[in-house]
């Protein structure tokens, strides 16, 4: 495979240095969208994706492993467009990561502004390349990509990279869920489908509603979105592990439970331990499948109309079955880095005061009392015994619970379901500030294309952070990774063979004046080499 690897050896480099011998330095911003892509390539990541990549062309004139980390690139810029590929290219930190043999510094001979020249994987180019690949390239290896394929492979090479890299915690927590994906009312969108959804954005019938209900609803066109997330009851981190695109109207149960069985073929048996679904993936069969052959417990809400459900009501009026007090759990605020200072103290208990002498701080939500009916089989369909956790609050009916794991600790249950909330966020999170459903085509490669590479795009995130044990910004949104990914330090980065380091401006200065004799001489004549190099590189350009 046609991919350059560099290492970081600063004792090395500075060796080199000393003696002259260096082969290209220049100066960059150390970004952590340059640090994800070095952790991405010093995981061998990129030539995994490229070699189990469903279309693999005939004639590789651009090697794969560089469309995968353009792509990647794009959406961690929030930019789906093509077009807009060399403003990422030339403002991003992927050049700084695959370092001077895939792109270097130069100035444009038409307007004096420093751009890049690139080398190109090919000897057809009649112009002076300033992207490593043409954008048109990036387009039509997406649109040539099934879509069926490109999912099916996310789903199984997912697996496998977590799975190398002991990703996986040992809790085994699962997520299961589907969520709408809109796009605009044009029928060139293949797939999709117009259907009624009402002010919350949930889908309705007609002749279920009144008048007044209708009034509230509209068409809109959509795709299923059904996809498998990976975290911890901490919710450290975040994986999608697996995902199918569908027409809106397609129910997502039995997509989802061949997802989970591809899951586990691929990943083995293990660890998968709890799949936390919603109601809307009620199937006894299925449930009790997975808990024979593959040892996965599932835990889902009950529909009020269940019999198993009511079979434990009856259970509590019996009064064998106590009820016990429930405290939903609290997310522990972060440890501040240093005391807050006394005024603000003051302030703050000041303005606490006067919410509650107003009024203005919502009231505690009623208490909850939870109670647990285990080996209900009233579920004719579920070839295995069933749990069933109950909820009461004052006043109201008690709502459940069902899992395929026996247990009498019905709090923790309570707890383990509380962690399906976090899939909702996950949607909210690419939607809003990933703009996953932005779609710039109609055609169907290129609208799964953008969901897999977001997800994927994701995911790396959350395993970098997990990597550099900086899981406080899982949950973060993408304007505040952006943050994280703007410069925050400046350096000279020296090149020799195939590695090279990170110098500070004062440290690189002193190393070079120290330099004496034949080493000062030789040195001097690369400098001069690379100066001319970095205003003449680009001879033959196309007109900006």
């Amino acid at each position: 495979m046609n991919i350059m690897v560099f290492e970081q050896d600063k004792a090395y480099i500075k060796r080199q240095l000393a003696a002259g011998e260096i082969d290209y330095v220049e100066v960059a911003s150390e970004a952590a969208e340059t640090e994800l892509f070095k952790y991405v390539q010093a995981e061998g990541i990129l030539a995994e994706l490229a070699k189990t990549y469903p279309y693999q062309p005939k004639k590789q004139d651009v090697p794969l492993w560089l469309y995968i980390a353009s792509d990647i690139s794009m959406r961690l810029h929030g930019v789906h467009g093509f077009h807009q590929y060399p403003y990422v290219i030339r403002t991003g930190g992927l050049i700084n990561a695959l370092g001077p043999c895939v792109g270097r510094k130069t100035v444009h001979p038409a307007n004096g502004q420093v751009t890049l020249c690139c080398p190109g994987f090919n000897k057809k180019n009649d112009y002076n390349r300033q992207t490593p690949c043409d954008q048109d390239y990036l387009r039509k290896m997406a649109r040539r990509t099934d879509a069926a394929a490109l999912a099916k492979w996310y789903s199984e090479q997912m697996p496998r990279l977590l799975a190398a890299r002991k990703m996986f915690d040992t809790e085994g927590i699962f997520i299961g869920d589907a969520s709408y994906i809109f796009v605009p009312n044009n029928k060139k969108y293949k797939g999709s489908v117009v259907m009624l959804f009402d002010e919350h954005n949930h889908p309705v019938k007609k002749e279920n509603l009144t008048k007044e209900q209708v009034g509230r609803c509209r068409y809109r066109r959509c795709y299923k979105w059904v996809t498998l997330i990976h975290t911890n009851l901490a919710g450290d981190f975040y994986f999608f592990v697996g995902m199918r695109v569908v027409p809106g109207k397609d129910h997502e149960c039995p997509i989802m439970y061949d997802m989970v069985d591809e899951f586990c073929a691929t990943a083995g048996r293990g660890v998968m331990k709890w799949l936390i679904m919603d109601r809307g993936f009620l199937d006894g069969a299925q449930m009790g499948r997975l808990k024979t052959q593959w040892e996965v417990d599932t835990l889902s809400g009950l529909r009020s109309d269940m019999a198993v459900l009511a079979d434990a009501r009856g259970v509590m009026k019996l009064g064998t079955v106590p009820w016990k007090d429930y405290v939903p759990p609290q997310r522990e605020a972060p440890a501040p880095h240093s005391p807050c200072p006394e005024p603000i103290v003051k302030r703050e208990r000041a303005r606490q005061r006067t919410l509650r002498r107003q009024e203005k701080i919502a009231p505690l939500p009623p208490p909850e009392k939870v109670a647990i009916v285990n080996d209900l089989t009233s579920w004719d369909s579920c070839p295995v015994p069933l749990t069933v956790v109950l909820t009461e609050r004052e006043g109201e009916k008690p709502w459940g619970l069902v899992s395929t794991r026996r247990t009498q600790d019905a709090a923790f249950l309570r707890t383990m379901y509380h962690v399906r909330g976090a899939i909702e966020e996950r949607y909210r999170q690419t939607k809003l500030f990933w703009d996953l459903a932005g779609f710039r085509s109609p055609n169907f490669n290129l609208v799964v294309n953008q969901v897999v590479f977001v997800a994927l795009a994701y995911t790396l995130v959350q395993m970098h952070l997990k990597a550099e044990s900086m899981t406080s910004f899982s949950r973060t949104t993408m304007p505040a990774l952006r943050q994280q990914m703007l410069p925050y330090a400046n350096h000279v980065i020296v090149y020799h063979g195939t590695y090279f380091a990170f110098l500070s401006i004062p440290e690189y200065t002193k190393l070079v004046l120290d330099i004496e004799g034949a080493a000062r001489k030789k040195l001097k004549r690369t400098m001069q080499r690379l100066q001319y190099e970095f205003m003449h590189s680009l001879q033959q350009v196309r007109s900006p």
